[in-house]
Order: C-alpha cells, then structure tokens, then sequence
C-alpha cells in the first residue's frame, strides 16, 4: 500500500499585528519603476574579427533557421526572415533559394511573392523581377497588387510599351474600376488621348455604372471635346434606356449644357427626364431644375417648375392617404391651373372616388366639397350644363340622406337649375329633399329662394310646414311674423305670435317674447305692449324682465303724457318685491343697482336715498362641502348679502318660531300628563 502523501508544513504567523509603517501597490510600482527591475540588460554586442568566425556565425545562425523551418514548414514568417538575413549577408543566390522553397510550401501567398520580388527589385535583378511578376500575375491574376506593382516597376524603368502589354493583360481579367482608371490616367500621362477615349469606352460597357459613363464625358469636356462629351451623354441615355434611368446622369447632363450656354438644351434634358423618370426618384431633379430656372429662367419658367414639384409631392400624399382631401385639394388646385381638361376631369374623378370608408358626418365634411369644387368647375370654367347636373345628381345619389344629408348640396343644385331657368325641377328638387330629410337649413333656403322669387304663398306654405316639423324654433316663428308684417298684414302677424307664445316647448322664449313686444312698440300698440309684459311675469320673475319692463316704461310713459319715472319706480318695486319673495339674492342686487341708476339720473336726493337704504352688505362666509359619495370635503368661503329689509323683518320672526316652540312644548307635557293618568 502506497503511504499517504503528507501534507507541508505551513508556518504559523506569530504576530499578527499590522505593521507600523503601512505600504501601498501604487508605491511598490513606483519603486520598481525607478529601480528598473524588469529591464532585461542587453546581451552584449559580438564583433568578428576574421572570416572563421564570420563561417562559424553564419553556421550557426543558418542551422538555427533551418531548425525552425523543420519544426514549423508552414508558418511563412520564419521563411521570410531566413531570406531577409540570408539578403543582408549578401547571399542573394542563397536567398533567392529560400524564396523558391517557400513558394514550394505556399505557392498562393501574396505577401511571399511581393517580399521576393521586391528583394529582387532592390539588387536591381530587373529580369529577375520581371520573371517573378509573370509567374504571380498568371498565378494569382485576381491579386491586383502585383498588376498595380508590375506596371509601376515597367513605367518606373521606361519600358512604356512593356507597362501597357501589362496593362492589356490585365485588363482582359476585366478588374474593378481603379484598375481601368489606373491605365486610363497611365496613358494620359503620356498624352495618348485617343488610346484613353478608347479605353473609356471599353470600360464603360465592362461598369456600366452612371459614375463612369460621367467620368466619359467629363474626361471629353475636360479634353476641350464638347460635341464628344455630349455625344457621351447621349449614348449613356440610349444605353440605360427609359426603364432604367437615373436622375444623376441628367443632372450631369444639363449642367454641362449649362455650362456651355445652353440653356434652352438643359431645360429640355429635365424636362425630358422629369417625364420618364418615376416621381419617387427625381427629388434632386426637381431641386437641380428649380435653380437653373431661378439662375437663367424666366418668372413663369420658375413658377413651372415649383409647381410640377409641388404637384408630385401632393401625389406622393394622396398615394400614401388616398382620403388626405386636403391634399387633394391642393393637387387640383394646381391640376386646374394647367388648364386641361380632360387632366382636370379625370383627377376629380379620382379624387371623389375616395369615398368616406364611415357613414359618420364627421369624415365627410371635407370629401363633400370635391363634389361641390367639380360642380363648380363644370359649370364655370367648362361650360357644360349637363355635365354639371350629372354631377350634382351623382352626389346626391351618393349620400346616404337617411343617415345625415348635406343642405349645401341640395341648395347649390336648385339655385344651379334656376340660374337655367329650370324652375320646376329646382322645386321639385328641394320638395324631394324636404320629404327625405328635412333640416332646418333646408327649409330656411327655400324660403329665402321663394322670397327672392316674390312668391309669397309659396312662402307662407313653407313655413307652415316648417313649424310642424320644429314647432319649438323660436327663429321660424319670428321670421313668419317678421314676413307678414313686411306684407302689412298685422293681425295675421299678431295671430302668428300668439300662436307662438302658447308652444308648449320653446327653444329661445325670450326672444320670441322681446320681438312680440318690440312688434307692438313699433306699430305703437304700448297698451298691448304693457299687457304682454305683464303676462310675461305671470310666467317668469327673472330680473331682465322687470328691468326691460322698467326701461319700456321710462322710454314710452313720457309720450302719453304719464310720468315715465313714477311708472318705472313702481315696476322696480314690484320686481324687489317678488325677488324678495324668490329668495334670489344676485338677481335682487342687480334690479336695486339698476333701480338705484334710474333715481340718479331721473330722480330726487330723497328717491336716491331710499333705493340706496335698500342696498345689501356684502358679507364673507363659510359653508361645509360635501362630496357626491357624502364624504366630507372641507369648508369653503363664499359672498352673501345681507338686505336691511330681512334684517328688520327678523325680530318678529324670531317671535313667532319662540311661540311656535312654547306651544308644541305644552302639547308634549300634555300627552305625558295624560298617559300617567292611564296608567
């Protein structure tokens, strides 16, 4: 059996204690730092001496490499240090060696084959290079550094014509774009212009990017070529075709026409371009546009092309929100200005063809109007009548009147069937909408039509039918006797009256009873005047009631020969009076503030005394709140008035609830009395 394994022995720490003098880490690094304990010295330099010990060095340092390369073949740094050392001992055979095992190991290393020829390169082994860049270029064709480093090192040594074979290789890989500008600005160096414009060419069919066919024609402007570069253009918008246009091709193509003066030429190229490209793509377009037309057009040249821009954002709108109407307002507004109209007809077509998706008022307030705006535009701007009643008759058809309807409509179309002498059917038209929805406006507006026309049977006809259907519309029965008396016919006026003053529901009595009561004034009746106001207060003590029966009388007593001032005070008194009796106190103080400005301006010192005697203190108080739920809410504070009148009134009252007390007090000691003799 094995021993068990002791364990160590730790030794015990026998005072604990911390020490006196306490050490932090920052500190411990700072001495370190200063006392540079990890620099590791230098070794220490070798100088040799003869050539046995440069033999005995180069031995060693050789088989050291070779030892790495065995232990790691694939791993190309050690190759290429082995050939970098081997370089700097002069031993370029040597080292050349070493490149040619590597590339045995990893043939497909692009950093191996720039590191051995640009060995080559530096001991000037010209055809040495060249032979190594043939190798790479048809092994690795797709590295475009050895191409770009291939023609530097020809053109760097003259050999021009070697340079472009190169480039021609190279070329036929058809490579990415900077390896064609590469040898286009290779042969513009040495001015070969028409070898450039045909490598132009060449290129702009392997990219056919945008990019590159402007690059084309800026290379011919630039060259001083300007038919060529607008050749360029041209055959650029022929080769994309109109499927596949692109907004920045025409913008580099007016501008250079606008550089070179023509200006009619750019305005056509975006004209040309704004109609065959779609909307969504021509923002810089539009914006390129505007300031050519703002530099060198004229003002309706600017104003054209602000509106073709604001046209396709408002069909951009109406695409996204088909029921925007305010954007189909807009977008017809600026259709109507063209002035087409075949244009105009089909977007107002399309534009009422959105139809309201709820049959709620609401979401049709806005639509109804496209309706309206087409009716409008048939009739005025096109001229066609028939066409403007087949729009009118198609709104109607399309509301649903059981739900709402719209008055305007109904009334637009009649007065559009009077305008050509279609009375009848305007009639008939505004009889069938009174029977299928009757409305308040509708039956005002034909009215107002049968009152133009001086048909005044016809009118009283209307409104007899329009007090059956609201017969609580104080504003009907006012304008029916607002017509008669127009008409001269007072007692009819007067019965209208009456009849309306008896409703059992009245929407705005007030009204209807001022314009009775002004109705007499004016035809000077103040006697019917006064009996209406006072059957009037049998029904309401409202204080503007007796203020505008005391102003009556100060304004009419004078001219019967009463006095006006007494007549108003006694009304003022009633009113005080009876609001008293109300118990409303606001009410109350306006009536004595008014009554108290009648006695100052009407009035005698002693008159103004006694209204002023009558006046209320304005007291604060407080009154417990309390909430729906019956919580207690709190205290809050609130003005009261107190009037002299109460106040005098209140010792007698406290008399009576005194005796009223002492009486149910004996009746309550008798009935004891009485059930103890019972018992």
């Amino acid at each position: 059996m094995e021993k068990p394994q002791k364990m160590p022995k730790v030794a015990k720490v026998k005072n604990k204690a911390p020490a006196e003098v306490q050490i932090t880490a920052e500190q411990l690094l700072r001495e370190a730092k200063e006392r540079d304990l990890e620099i590791v010295p230098p070794p220490p330099k070798q100088k040799i001496s003869d050539p046995e010990e440069l033999a005995d060095y180069q031995h060693r340092k050789r088989r050291a490499f070779e030892d790495n390369i065995r232990k790691n073949r694939m791993v190309i740094s050690n190759w290429l240090k082995y050939a970098q050392w081997e370089e700097s001992q002069k031993e370029v055979p040597r080292a050349r060696s070493i490149y040619e095992r590597a590339l045995d190991v990893d043939h497909r290393n692009i950093t191996l084959w720039l590191k051995y020829t640009e060995m080559e390169m530096r001991n000037r082994q010209v055809n040495h290079a060249r032979n190594l860049w043939d190798r790479a270029v048809t092994i690795l064709p797709r590295a475009n550094q050895f191409w770009y480093k291939y023609t530097y090192m020809e053109e760097m040594i003259g050999n021009v014509a070697g340079a472009r074979a190169v480039f021609e290789r190279w070329m036929e890989w058809e490579p990415d774009e900077q390896a064609w500008l590469t040898y286009i600005k290779f042969e513009l160096r040495y001015k070969e212009i028409d070898r450039a414009r045909t490598l132009y060419n060449r290129f702009v069919m392997v990219h056919p990017d945008v990019a590159n066919w402007i690059k084309y024609a800026r290379f011919e402007e630039n060259h001083g070529f300007v038919t060529g570069a607008r050749k360029v253009y041209e055959q650029a918008v022929e080769f994309f075709g109109e499927e596949t246009l692109d907004e920045k091709l025409f913008i580099a193509f007016a501008k250079f026409e606008e550089v070179q003066k023509e200006h009619d030429r750019a305005r056509v190229i975006y004209k040309y371009a704004l109609d065959h490209i779609p909307k969504e793509r021509t923002a810089e377009l539009y914006k390129a546009y505007t300031i050519h037309e703002k530099k060198y057009g004229d003002r309706t040249g600017i104003e054209d092309v602000i509106v073709s821009k604001r046209k396709f954002q408002y069909e951009e709108e109406v695409k996204t929100n088909p029921n925007n109407y305010d954007a189909w307002f807009d977008l017809l507004r600026l259709v109507e200005d063209d002035g087409n109209l075949d244009t105009i007809r089909e977007a107002y077509e399309k534009a009422i063809a959105n139809v309201p998706p709820s049959k709620e008022k609401e979401y049709w307030r806005r639509y109804i109007y496209l309706w309206i705006n087409y009716a409008l535009f048939e009739e005025l701007e096109a001229d066609d009548e028939e066409r403007t009643r087949q729009v009118y008759r198609a709104c109607l058809d399309l509301i649903p009147h059981k739900v709402f309807t719209f008055t305007k409509i109904w009334l637009l179309y009649a007065h559009f069937e009077i305008r050509h002498k279609n009375l009848t059917v305007a009639r008939k038209t505004l009889g069938m909408a009174l029977g299928i929805c009757p409305k308040d406006k509708l039956f005002r507006g034909y009215i107002d039509l049968e009152i133009q026309l001086r048909e005044f049977d016809r009118c009283r006809v209307l409104y007899r039918k329009f007090i059956e259907f609201g017969s609580e519309n104080c504003i009907t029965w006012m304008r029916f006797a607002e017509l008669e008396t127009l008409l001269g016919d007072t007692d009819r006026a007067r019965s209208i009256y009456e009849l309306a003053i008896n409703q059992p529901r009245l929407d705005m009595p007030e009204l209807l009873w001022k314009a009775y009561i002004d109705f007499e004034s004016s035809l000077g009746e103040m006697q019917n005047a006064r009996q209406l106001y006072e059957r009037l207060l049998e029904r309401t003590h409202h204080v503007k009631v007796w203020m505008s029966y005391a102003q009556f009388e100060l304004s009419v007593g004078g001219e019967e020969g009463i006095d006006s001032v007494a007549q108003a005070r006694q009304i003022y008194e009633r009113g005080n009076n009876s609001l008293r009796t109300s118990g409303d106190k606001e009410e109350r103080v306006m009536l004595l503030e008014a009554w108290r400005d009648l006695e100052r301006n009407h009035g005698t010192p002693q008159s103004v005394t006694v209204v002023e005697n009558k006046m209320p203190r304005r007291v604060k108080r407080r009154q417990r709140v309390t909430a729906q739920d019956g919580t207690d809410e709190g205290w809050e504070e609130f003005f009261d008035y107190i009037f002299p009148e109460d106040e005098a009134v209140k010792p007698n009252l406290k008399l009576l609830a005194s005796a009223k007390a002492w009486k149910k007090k004996q009746e309550v000691e008798e009935e004891v009395g009485e059930e103890e003799n019972d018992e």
